[in-house]
């Protein structure tokens, strides 16, 4: 058996991790009102997260025949800086675009920055054709502005108006 690769070492912190913030909720102080314990939503998502490196370990657990002659492919194809620019390209466009947004919070505030935040994720991942770009913004629009009427309707949560929404 040889060096488990870099996926693996991931998942398998990954899990650790899980086990550890796991038991850490169980410090977690109760209250004497309300029905749903404060520790039931992060134990959820530590549940799924865990289902995910789960999922994550097998896949990395399983032999691929091509792994050696694609990273070699890989190493040829993406020496020096520009190379590694190339091969980072998307999550350094990802980055920047998550900076603008942060910048730009308190000015357009939680709705439209975050519909601006989908948008842009979305058409510097997979291009600017006209047709992809309506695409975008339709599910920018209609997942920001669910997300944004859940949390600020359902869920009272005041969110970041921005300048523009305090003007109006």
């Amino acid at each position: 058996m040889g060096i488990p690769n870099r996926d693996t070492i991931t998942a398998i912190v990954l899990l650790f991790l899980c086990g550890v913030l796991f038991w850490v909720s169980f410090d977690i102080r109760s209250p004497d009102y309300g029905i749903l314990l404060p520790s039931a939503w992060p134990r959820a998502v530590l549940a799924v997260l865990a289902v995910f490196s789960l999922i994550f370990l097998t896949q990395s657990l399983r032999p691929a025949a091509s792994d050696q002659v694609t990273a070699e492919a890989d190493e040829a194809q993406y020496a020096g800086f520009r190379g590694w620019l190339r091969k980072y390209q998307n999550p350094i466009w990802c980055y920047v675009v998550y900076f603008v947004f942060l910048a730009t919070l308190p000015i357009l505030g939680a709705l439209i920055g975050g519909i601006l935040l989908v948008f842009g994720l979305l058409t510097a991942l997979e291009g600017g054709t006209p047709g992809k770009m309506a695409l975008h913004a339709a599910i920018a629009v209609i997942s920001i502005g669910a997300m944004w009427a859940l949390f600020s309707f359902g869920l009272r949560v005041i969110l970041p108006q921005g300048m523009i929404f305090s003007i109006l």
